[in-house]
């Protein structure tokens, strides 16, 4: 008979790690007597990252002894008491291997039904003190899982756990994580986890996405489109290859278009529209950029927009050392921020962008508009530019636009020329958050953004606010880091180290900076975070594949092996280390 032996609640707490602070709620103690369970947590209880614990269908998570005993055996520990998991509830019974997602138990006044596996991330190998155990949970299929809280009501260590519903398909904890985490990810599999609705929506959106993946050809596609959808489309070529200047375009006197071909003649793949390609810039070594495709997808060439930056080393080189019949080295188109498929549904389309921001949007629009057999969908075009002199591609997107019914163009210019007469469309003043609210743009859209930062944050947190739902934005430069827990600080910008040994050289392409590996450091990950190079992690240990990184040229081995490997185009920056040189999409 499945009990609850006891209940374990903690605030979120700040603890050193590695020269940062992290906030956190893992660390969970017993208490005595009844607690109110209520919608959002145990009374006294806490999380410290809502983004990746707590909320409704993650209100309390459940861990066994018998995996207590598991891991007592497993890893020669004889110091592990009820909460050292972070689990809320340690229950005897309930394993993860026969609970279901959906079904639902009663524990004193309170009913659960439960949601999803517990999520791998490092904090709980910070409490337990060994960094492995976020994927030896996953490989030894005893996560632990998450209930949500249908009746409130109050809970004892001692009390009967009573099932009072049977969650539908019967699909199991372990076997819910497994679908996820290990491959294979069988289509019928999928499609019955969609089944069940009282999984959480962010399991749904992984499983929908792997269902998307496994449908896509016949062959078994590269990467974990759950858990990583960059690393799914492979790139059409390794490493770095020549590609012919056929023409030179000047579109302001700040940008200039570049349009390359195959030296033979040959049609250049296809590349998605949104995507970039990565140049080795120039005689410099590490001086590697990307830079936007903005041409017409499909087309025998490449084109690239580049804007010229005042203390730009690359795009200075591209404007004023580059002609027509140099070949320059470049990777393969690659990126995630891609038009979706929109033959499925009808959806409006948001195009917003600022300054050469618009080039991956403008090689979408090129896509919707060359698409006759995709359902025609409302467009909206917001662009903002200092004036006309700046405005790069205006006639061309103006052609594009008529081609669509229905099309809205919006221009502004934040500083108009005093003469100028502005076209139709076009407005004196700066695309801010409250321009965007009171455009009317409809909140089922599918929103596309791109510009520099700040602008992209107001933009993206003014579609929130009206209720856009589907939005997709693009940054230049380095990412965003993700690092979930640690404290915000002010971090120094990315920058070289000094190069010491003969070890291979690691280039982080988008943040520009480079370093010798001289195995100081135990993984490409931590050598990033030496750099100040913004990186994106949660596990550490080969799961979760949150630091997933577009591998651009060279190849590196793991040192603890994934537990799914990914594609050769890509690494798992936090388990593994260069084999060779190496240039990394960061």
């Amino acid at each position: 008979m499945a009990r609850l032996l006891s209940v374990n609640v903690g605030l979120p707490r700040d603890v050193p790690w590695r020269g940062e602070t992290v906030h956190t709620g893992v660390h969970k103690s017993s208490v005595l007597g009844p607690r109110r369970v209520r919608r959002l947590n145990i009374d006294g209880d806490g999380q410290g990252d809502l983004r990746g614990h707590g909320g409704e269908m993650r209100a309390v998570l459940v861990y066994q002894a018998d995996s207590y005993r598991h891991w007592a055996a497993h890893l020669g520990r004889d110091d592990l008491v009820h909460g050292n998991f972070g689990e809320n509830f340690t229950v005897e019974g309930l394993a993860d291997d026969e609970v279901c997602v959906g079904d639902r138990y009663r524990i004193g006044t309170a009913v659960f039904e439960v949601t999803q596996p517990r999520v791998t991330c490092y904090r709980v190998g910070l409490r337990m003190g060994e960094p492995r155990l976020p994927a030896l949970l996953v490989s030894h299929g005893r996560p632990g899982f998450y209930l949500r809280v249908i009746d409130e009501g109050e809970v004892e260590a001692g009390q009967e756990i009573v099932k009072v519903a049977d969650g539908p398909e019967r699909m199991t904890v372990a076997e819910v994580d497994a679908l996820l985490y290990r491959p294979p990810h069988p289509a019928d599999r999928l499609e019955r986890a969609l089944r069940v609705e009282a999984l959480s929506p962010g399991w749904q959106a992984s499983f929908r996405a792997l269902l998307d993946q496994a449908r896509g050809d016949g062959a078994r596609p590269a990467g974990n489109a759950g858990l990583s959808p960059a690393s799914v489309t492979p790139p059409a070529w390794d490493g770095f290859r020549p590609l012919r200047v056929q023409r030179v375009v000047d579109e302001t006197p700040y940008v200039r278009s570049l349009w390359l071909t195959d030296p033979d003649g040959a049609p250049l793949p296809a590349a998605r529209p949104g995507q970039y390609l990565t140049l080795r810039a120039g005689e410099a070594p590490g001086t590697v950029r990307s830079y936007s495709l903005s041409g017409r997808p499909g087309a025998p060439g490449y084109r690239i927009s580049v804007k010229r930056e005042e203390h730009g080393r690359a795009s200075t080189w591209l404007h004023t050392g580059v002609r027509t019949g140099d070949d320059l080295q470049a990777a393969a188109p690659r990126g995630a921020f891609v038009l979706q498929d929109l033959r499925e549904d009808t959806l409006p389309v948001v195009f917003v962008s600022a300054g050469v921001g618009v080039t991956p949007l403008l090689a979408m629009l090129h896509a919707l508009a060359d698409d006759a057999d995709a359902p025609r969908h409302q467009v909206w075009w917001l662009h903002a530019t200092r004036n006309e002199r700046t405005h790069a591609f205006a006639d061309e997107v103006r052609r594009l636009l008529a081609r669509l019914p229905g099309a809205r163009l919006r221009v502004f210019y934040s500083r108009p020329e005093p003469a100028a007469r502005l076209a139709a469309g076009t407005t004196a003043g700066r695309l801010t958050a409250d321009t965007v609210a009171d455009l009317g743009l409809p909140g089922d859209a599918q929103a596309y953004v791109c510009g520099p930062d700040p602008f992209m944050r107001d933009v993206t947190e003014a579609l929130r606010h009206q209720g856009t739902r589907h939005i997709h934005t693009e940054t230049f430069g380095a990412g965003p880091g993700s690092t979930p827990g640690i404290a915000d600080r002010k971090r120094p910008s990315p920058h070289s180290l000094p190069s010491s040994g003969p070890g291979p050289r690691v280039e982080f392409a988008r943040s520009q900076v480079s370093a010798t590996w001289n195995g100081d450091h135990d993984s490409l990950l931590e050598l990033a975070e030496a750099c100040d190079v913004p990186t994106r992690w949660s596990c550490r240990t080969g799961v979760c594949r949150t630091c997933e990184t577009a591998l651009m040229s060279g190849a590196v081995e793991y040192t603890t092996e994934p537990v799914e490997q990914p594609p050769p185009s890509s690494a798992l920056i936090c388990c593994s280390r260069p084999a060779r040189d190496v240039v990394l999409d960061l």
